[in-house]
């Protein structure tokens, strides 16, 4: 790539990470904020019966919301719904904390995590997960030294500590072989920059999901391993708050139907709706014309094994000082 191309894609990852609102919360949150901790904006207020505000991140996972917002089918189901955008996971958790959104898209990790001294959040369905044929994480490298996992000895590999990134690095490192001793991490939080310490060389791999990690396979990055042959450690998830599930579950019963028929869309004419895909997930320049949407799965929820699974790797890494139990954390009323 030339330096003047090279450039330019990196003025477009820092609009990337810069171009979602800013939040600060009312009162402290339950996990410590990220690096980049985002700038401040006036708290959104409690939302009511028949509305329900939800808290998107910039990816993939989070498109059959905003379709079934275009379509009409939250409205069809006598639903008001706000999507709020969030740039980074601590942003997310902080409107949550403050009880300024009532639902959002985040991962088993997250949740064991804002669930830790008392039941705040229940899952409620699958976003998304690997599947055989389609990836949700990869694990990437750049460096020509490295032609498999067992050469990641020692190497520095770029992830977003405690969370569901840092999981996966370690549960398909360790089914390539490697001990937990043998793999050697760096905190990047940030996915654009991630990003750009692989493609630059300065990491030997990075953790990274779609669209970037697409991005950088078309740039040259090689993958070492990723979650299609381990499926079961990757998932994103559908969750509301506990006050809201026992007290509203009409409207989330409404929220998810209306979800489902954008699944539906998806399955049945994806072309239709491709603009969604590229805008909601900042697909860049490059993959516009390749970039496809994944699929999602049917209505489900995370095995008790998936989460007991989750839930060591939170106490062996001492981010929680007890376990998390599935059933305060994980409500199955809501999958047909």
């Amino acid at each position: 790539m030339s330096i003047r191309k090279f450039s330019a894609l990196i003025i477009f990852l820092a609009l990337l990470a810069a171009c979602a609102p800013a939040v600060t919360p009312t009162t402290a949150p339950t996990t410590a904020p990220q690096a980049g901790a985002p700038a401040t904006r006036a708290p959104l207020t409690p939302t009511s019966q028949g509305t329900l505000r939800i808290g998107v991140l910039p990816i993939t996972d989070v498109v059959p919301f905003y379709i079934a917002a275009a379509q009409g089918y939250f409205k069809q189901q006598g639903l008001t719904v706000e999507l709020v955008p969030v740039s980074s996971a601590a942003e997310r958790d902080q409107l949550m904390a403050t009880q300024q959104i009532d639902g959002e898209l985040n991962d088993l990790v997250s949740t064991i995590l804002f669930n830790a001294q008392t039941p705040k959040i229940k899952i409620v369905r699958v976003a998304r997960t690997a599947f055989p044929n389609a990836a949700e994480y990869w694990i990437l490298t750049n460096d020509k030294s490295v032609k498999t996992a067992q050469d990641l000895k020692g190497k520095d590999i770029a992830i977003s500590q405690n969370s569901v990134i840092e999981y996966v690095t370690q549960r398909l490192l360790e089914k390539e072989g490697l001990a937990d001793a043998d793999i050697k991490t760096t905190n990047v939080p940030a996915i654009p920059t991630r990003f750009q310490l692989l493609m630059q060389g300065q990491v030997a791999a990075a953790t990274l999901p779609d669209p970037l990690a697409s991005l950088a396979i078309l740039q040259g990055a090689r993958i070492i391993v990723d979650d299609t042959k381990h499926p079961e450690y990757s998932m994103s998830v559908i969750s509301f708050r506990t006050d809201l599930v026992a007290q509203r579950a009409d409207d989330i019963k409404k929220f998810l139907a209306a979800y489902d028929q954008a699944i539906n869309d998806i399955r049945a004419k994806p072309d239709q709706f491709r603009n969604i895909l590229i805008q909601q997930s900042r697909v860049p320049d490059a993959l516009k014309d390749k970039y496809q949407f994944p699929p999602f799965p049917d209505p489900s929820i995370p095995t008790p094994a998936q989460w007991d699974d989750v839930v060591k790797w939170a106490m062996d890494k001492k981010l929680i000082a007890a376990p998390v139990t599935y059933d305060s954390s994980v409500d199955s009323g809501f999958v047909k």
